[in-house]
């Protein structure tokens, strides 16, 4: 016994020189002063979160010049709101019957915290009701049980979660007794974390024995189901498609049978539902074409030629606005999966220990987090089909409290479609 701990105490000693010369490497002398005050629990913890870090992303700080360039842009136009209805019978039969036969799954991205509607909590606990309560989650999963309920069979859901959110979220699903969905059908699984750096690429700690880490962004959902081991279940349930969606647009299509239709109808491998830009100015990704492959340009991308640009009937040229619901095909992501996808490096106000071991919670930026998004998988497959929504019935997201893209507008459109709040 004494010589196995002898072993075990080598193996750490090693380990913990390796430490000291990485971090002095990435001039981060002072994360090794902090874990040399650590018990041996703490030294552990610190060292496994170290192991994790991709060093030439954090190299990414501050370096503009270090961000992937954009490729040739042209506009990709979508399957309007016309044609749809002209085939909606063909396109939804077609999509009930890939929903019956098992084959269509969805994912909610639900990772991020409710920070900005002045809630403390994950953003799919926001109370969204007036004369009764309504939660975000809640009404997400009445949307789905729209199609369940004239499907007569249910779809597997799949929610991404955080460290940040993950006991509390699966707590509150167990609290509501899942809003009457089966429980069997829900599975949840936690995304991957990111350090975060100062302006001068120092990492942050919050807490003595732990980096600041944050949610690495949206996009690395699919990795996460992966090495969570969640994938097996969509395998074990001969799941082929997967409809992504974000927590905060209250009014989406979930599983919507008439996209999943279109979409297979069209034999490509990927979609993505689009609303028409309100005005030239919105903040609003676009779908357009990039190198000939289909790709999402975010409107602080855009130059003025790329806003103004229109078409010779006066419509704008890249007219179709993302709204963060696609639809994948499971073996064309497994095939992309090892394909790296852009870091985005984006200014944040992050709580950090100062030189005192205090938390400090600053007012302003301090830092940089690192996050891959969803929008850019577009990228990495051969087609997408672009598919129009109409805006005031599908598209409700909750950003801020109030305003635009508020819990109001969301509470207005709401009830313009009829939901009692």
């Amino acid at each position: 016994m004494i010589e196995i701990d002898r072993k075990v105490r080598k193996v750490f000693v090693m380990k913990e020189k390796e430490l000291e010369n990485v971090l002095k490497e990435h001039n981060q002398e002072h994360i090794f002063e902090a874990y040399k005050k650590l018990d041996e629990k703490g030294k552990e913890k610190l060292i496994a979160q170290i192991e994790k870090i991709d060093w030439s992303i954090l190299a990414m700080a501050g370096h503009e010049e270090l961000a992937q360039e954009r490729g040739k842009l042209v506009p990709l136009s979508a399957l309007e709101v016309p044609e749809i209805e002209k085939n909606r019978a063909k396109y939804e039969q077609v999509g009930l019957d890939a929903i019956k036969a098992g084959k269509v799954g969805a994912v909610l991205l639900a990772g991020g915290q409710g920070t900005r509607l002045g809630f403390d909590g994950p953003k799919g606990k926001y109370n969204i009701g007036i004369t009764k309560e309504m939660y975000i989650f809640e009404r997400l999963i009445r949307n789905l049980q729209d199609v369940t309920d004239k499907v007569g069979c249910f779809v597997p859901l799949y929610i991404m979660t955080s460290d940040k959110n993950h006991n509390e979220t699966t707590a509150f699903f167990e609290e509501k007794d899942y809003f009457g969905y089966p429980k069997d059908f829900v599975k949840f699984f936690k995304q991957e974390m990111a350090p975060s750096v100062d302006f001068n690429g120092k990492l942050f700690m919050e807490a003595p024995d732990s980096l600041s880490l944050s949610p690495n962004g949206n996009g690395g959902w699919f990795y996460s189901m992966a090495v969570t081991g969640v994938l097996n279940d969509v395998k074990v349930r001969g799941v082929e498609w997967l409809n992504i969606f974000a927590v905060d647009n209250v009014l989406q299509r979930i599983a919507d049978p008439v996209f999943v239709g279109a979409t297979l109808d069209s034999g490509r491998v990927s979609g993505a539902k689009v609303v028409r830009k309100a005005d030239p100015e919105e903040k609003i990704g676009v779908l357009c074409l990039e190198d000939g492959k289909p790709s999402i340009v975010e409107y602080y991308e855009m130059t003025e030629e790329i806003i103004n640009s229109r078409e010779a009937n006066g419509e704008l040229s890249y007219n179709f606005g993302v709204i963060l619901n696609y639809l994948f095909r499971v073996d064309q992501l497994e095939e992309i999966s090892s394909k790296k996808m852009p870091v985005h490096v984006v200014e944040k106000k992050i709580p950090y220990l100062d030189e005192n071991g205090m938390l400090i919670k600053p007012e302003s930026p301090n830092g940089y987090k690192f996050e891959l998004l969803v929008l850019d998988m577009i990228h990495l497959f051969e087609n997408c089909l672009s598919y129009e929504v109409v805006r005031d019935y599908e598209f409700a997201p909750i950003k801020n409290k109030t305003g635009v893209d508020s819990v109001e507008s969301a509470r207005a459109l709401l009830q313009k479609n009829g939901v009692e709040l």
